[in-house]
């Protein structure tokens, strides 16, 4: 059975940074796309950022420009480097794996961002 463990979540202060991890336990056929959403309370969930398998990124509006995706094939890993963050960074961040055997979840990792 597969599971995707995220990690590297917590409390930090405005103008901070975190790096969050991503690691899928068990076979995985395939991986296509690696990223990253979030969904902070009464919000619909949202895209982060997100790789191809040949590296090809894309990032949400909100956090172009202070977010960095990238990933380690050998070790199935996805990685998100936020920096300057802000209180509307605020959320559960959830990665995401699409491959040849479908869609998988991680669990989700809290990011709280305040003072």
């Amino acid at each position: 059975q597969v599971q995707l463990v995220g990690s590297g979540g917590g409390l930090v202060q405005p103008g901070g940074s975190l790096r969050l991890s991503c690691a899928a336990s068990g076979r995985i056929d395939s991986i296509y796309t690696m990223g990253w959403y979030r969904q902070a309370p009464g919000k619909q969930r949202e895209l982060v950022a997100i790789i191809s398998t040949t590296g090809m990124t894309n990032y949400g509006d909100s956090v172009r420009g202070r977010c960095t995706i990238s990933r380690d094939n050998a070790k199935n890993t996805v990685y998100l480097q936020m920096n300057i963050l802000k209180p509307e960074d605020t959320a559960v961040y959830y990665c995401n794996f699409f491959s040849q055997n479908g869609a998988y979840w991680g669990q989700g990792t809290q990011v709280t961002v305040s003072s």
